[in-house]
């Protein structure tokens, strides 16, 4: 009975502290993203252009072929069952996001377990969780690099756990490494900039095997990787083969990635300028998101420094932060959101907090806590009160809390809304910048393959655009700040609206086709 007794309280343990982290991750969520409910809609740009081609893809049209943009097939697919949930609100990327982050979450508290007790681990992961999402680099929520995060988070704890617990006296599992090879092609398929942590990893780890004198193993190790990395792409080969578009998917996501979006085709800067470009971009990425920097710096010079450490196990801190900061950058672009993926190693700042409360604890606090007579409840309060910090640090911090008193009617994109569902099947083009939201908000798939203007230093863009017009191939045009003259030749401007974002003003056309035409 004392048996079952105790496998009962450490099962309705582990259920608690399940509710208790997700419970954390929804509020957490919901304050903090743009997709939430509690926000009139999320209109970045980025995320609703995902939303258009994961929309598309699930109503028959291949993306990069049919419908342009650059990001992975995964990111798209995942959008793509979002729009099933809802079809002209973010509702389902919201849950999307609450179960990317709830991934997140859990495995933050594996992380912090490798140093800290589950007790205190359980108190800190939300916080983690809190101080990430509030940072600039989070932006509005639903960016490619949230969807990449847990694959970083548990690929970090895999790593750690290993060098920290079974390195050297044994080698890596294959299973193991299997594992991480996935998760390294998962990231691959949706945005393949951040595989540099990956590259990184799996280089510790076949150094891992030669310094046990095991070449054979580390040559095995980087196949069983590359093995893992291979099966998530099974099913896009096996999609665009079918289709007849794997030239597509190469030319859509990875030479217009390589050898057009970023400046690696021998005509960027020299390799010092390269070099002093990307300290300055460090520089100005950690003061813009100070947030979590402030813990992942000592953290990770703690885990670098540390005493009792073996030489690979800081090499491999070092690595993976060197390693995902270059692949990142090395490009030339960055954008505010490039930076969340570094957030991954705030982890390490929370478990040296971990540690020092822990010490502090057991050294100073030891005899005033014997008067504590229920800890489960003391444990409790802290849980709650955890949370209810996790909150404040939102509302002080995040850019996204503002936004969140705003009403849609004021909107300009319900504004047009009124006017397209005037039109009964509308179909819409979007020039100017990256999609507006109209498409989501009025639910249209999108009918031309560059359906929206993208940032890209190609003339198939514009000149495609201009003929779209030529040939009045959309009911609508929406247009921001500017829009080509020919377009009066069929259409009528029939609304403007002001938007105000971050001290900008920027001006939205909507044209309506001609009747005639």
């Amino acid at each position: 009975m004392s048996e079952r007794r105790e496998e009962s309280v450490l099962r309705n343990g582990r259920i608690v502290a399940a509710v208790y982290l997700i419970l954390s991750v929804f509020l957490i969520m919901m304050v903090a993203t743009r997709s939430s409910f509690l926000y009139p809609c999320n209109n970045w740009n980025d995320a609703n252009s995902y939303f258009s081609v994961g929309k598309a893809l699930f109503n028959g049209k291949m993306p990069y072929r049919d419908v342009f943009d650059q990001k992975g097939m995964y990111l798209y697919f995942f959008y793509g069952l979002c729009y099933l949930i809802s079809n002209t609100t973010f509702i389902g990327v919201f849950f999307f996001e609450v179960i990317l982050a709830a991934f997140d979450l859990f495995g933050i508290c594996r992380i912090l377990q490798l140093y800290v007790k589950k007790t205190t681990a359980l108190i800190l992961s939300p916080l983690v969780l809190a101080v990430i999402v509030s940072s600039f680099s989070f932006y509005w929520g639903g960016s490619a690099e949230e969807v990449c995060f847990p694959f970083l988070i548990w690929g970090l704890y895999f790593s750690l756990d290993y060098f920290q617990n079974r390195y050297p006296k044994e080698a890596m599992g294959w299973k193991t490494i299997l594992i991480n090879g996935i998760l390294a092609g998962m990231v691959a398929n949706i945005k393949f900039t951040v595989l540099g942590f990956f590259f990184a990893w799996m280089m510790c780890i076949a150094f891992s095997f030669l310094v046990q004198k095991d070449f054979l193993g580390a040559v095995k190790g980087c196949l069983v990787f590359l093995a893992g990395m291979v099966i998530p792409f099974l099913p896009w080969v096996i999609y665009f083969a079918w289709n007849h578009g794997l030239y597509e998917w190469y030319w859509g996501y990875v030479h217009i990635n390589v050898f057009v979006y970023s400046n690696l085709n021998g005509e960027g800067p020299g390799l010092f300028d390269r070099i002093y470009g990307l300290s300055k971009l460090l520089y100005w990425v950690i003061r813009k998101n100070m947030i979590y920097f402030c813990f992942l710096i000592p953290g990770v010079l703690w885990n670098i420094l540390g005493r009792g450490k073996k030489f690979l196990a800081r090499f491999n801190t070092l690595a993976l932060c060197f390693f995902l900061f270059l692949g990142i950058y090395v490009g030339g672009s960055e954008l505010p959101y490039y930076a969340f993926p570094l957030a991954v190693f705030t982890v390490l700042g929370f478990a040296l907090l971990g540690r020092i409360y822990e010490w502090i604890w057991a050294h100073v606090l030891a005899g005033r806590s014997a008067g504590i007579k229920n800890g489960k409840a003391a444990a409790g309060a802290a849980g709650m009160g955890t949370v209810v910090l996790c909150i404040g640090i939102i509302f002080a911090v995040s850019m996204n809390i503002p936004y969140m008193s705003e009403k849609r009617e004021d909107l300009f994109l319900y504004k047009f809304k009124e006017i397209v569902e005037e039109t009964d099947n509308p179909t819409l083009l979007n020039i100017g910048c990256l999609d507006a939201g109209l498409y989501t908000v009025c639910d249209i798939v999108p009918s031309c393959r560059w359906f929206q203007t993208q940032t890209l230093a190609i003339d198939d863009v514009l000149e495609e655009q201009e003929r779209y017009i030529k040939e009045g191939q959309t009911t609508f045009v929406i247009a921001r700040n500017d829009y080509p003259q020919v377009i009066f030749e069929k259409y009528d401007l029939v609304s403007e609206e002001l938007w105000y974002h971050e001290g900008q003003e920027f001006t939205y056309y909507l044209f309506r086709l001609r009747e005639n035409e």
